[in-house]
């Protein structure tokens, strides 16, 4: 499509989108669905699909469903979502399409010969920053209004917003707080940014902290494995202390803005490099591999020989960084 073409397509798509959400709102009010709920269309019902699908469900919102293997929607269809036949028929059934798929691959090649032109679609999907990009420049193209999403839950948690659950959500923020009564339904939505790779590259980020707190808690255990030490007495001081050190991450993103990586500091670098020995000896001892541990002890050592020893860990974020490129 000619850049101009696509210029006037997105111009023009606020009164497509208003017409369409008009003409949806009455049908459904017509057939005695409550005032005020959106109709959704959801594509993809794995795990996390479904547990979505039933949430937006319970709320009253007309739902159309659309998944590869058709049996999964079976159950929906008794709950009262309607199921469509193909992908091409739920997305026309509906202006907010949410794509809930397994990888951006599978998004395209499900979307391929679809007719976007005057939806909104909202692409659940995992899937990297760069990749959330070319998805929004691509549904750009089509015609289609585009937010990219990352959801920080697992499907037991969806519908339950004491499970602290969430969506975090990027595109034009108009776009979002448009449909942000809708989204927020079955989990909790954020808006990071208007980059559409910003909920990708959060919900990354996130997770990779994860990982990192899980790789800590794993070679906790494996201390602890061989001794006569109660694995689940254990747990709660595990617990206690990760949550005890969490607030930390406050003073590193502060230090990261000002470049300042000496304020404050209760364990300076040089000391914690220090200690690093003990870790390992046990560790060593214990019958346990230090390959979980031995990577990072060697930043913090690399950190020390060419920086300030009473700064405290956040110099490791600049190393990585160098490392990487």
């Amino acid at each position: 499509m000619a850049h101009t073409a696509v210029e006037h397509t997105v111009t023009d798509h606020a009164a497509v989108e208003h017409t369409a959400v008009e003409h949806a709102l009455v049908e459904h009010a017509a057939a005695g669905v409550p005032v005020g709920k959106a109709p959704v269309t959801l594509l993809g019902l794995g795990a996390m699909g479904t547990a979505l699908a039933r949430a937006w469900l319970a709320a009253g919102h007309p739902l159309t469903v659309w998944n590869r293997t058709p049996a999964r929607a079976e159950a929906l269809a008794a709950e009262g979502a309607t199921v469509a036949a193909t992908a091409a028929e739920a997305v026309a059934a509906n202006p907010l399409v949410v794509v809930c798929l397994l990888d951006d691959a599978t998004v395209g090649d499900v979307l391929a010969d679809v007719d976007l032109t005057g939806r909104d679609l909202v692409n659940l999907t995992t899937g990297t920053p760069a990749q959330a990009r070319e998805r929004a420049a691509w549904a750009r193209q089509r015609g289609a209004r585009y937010l990219d999403g990352g959801i920080m839950a697992v499907p037991p948690m969806v519908g339950i917003p004491q499970a602290g659950g969430y969506v975090l959500y990027s595109g034009a923020p108009d776009l979002f707080e448009q449909h942000r009564p809708a989204l927020a339904v079955p989990l909790a939505a954020t808006w990071t940014g208007e980059d559409p790779g910003f909920a990708a590259l959060h919900d990354i980020a996130l997770l990779s902290a994860m990982y990192g707190m899980f790789a800590g808690a794993a070679h906790a255990f494996a201390l602890i494995r061989t001794e006569d030490i109660d694995p689940t007495a254990f747990a709660p001081l595990l617990a206690d202390w990760l949550a005890a050190m969490a607030p930390s991450v406050h003073q590193t993103a502060e230090h990261l803005r000002t470049g300042d990586y000496t304020k404050n500091v209760t364990s300076p670098l040089a000391m914690q490099v220090a200690g690093t020995p003990t870790f390992l000896a046990t560790a060593e001892q214990q019958g346990v591999s230090p390959e979980l541990l031995a990577p990072y002890f060697e930043l913090m050592r690399r950190r020390l020989g060419e920086g300030s020893g009473e700064e405290d860990l956040t110099g490791v974020v600049d190393l990585l960084l160098r490392s990487g490129a």
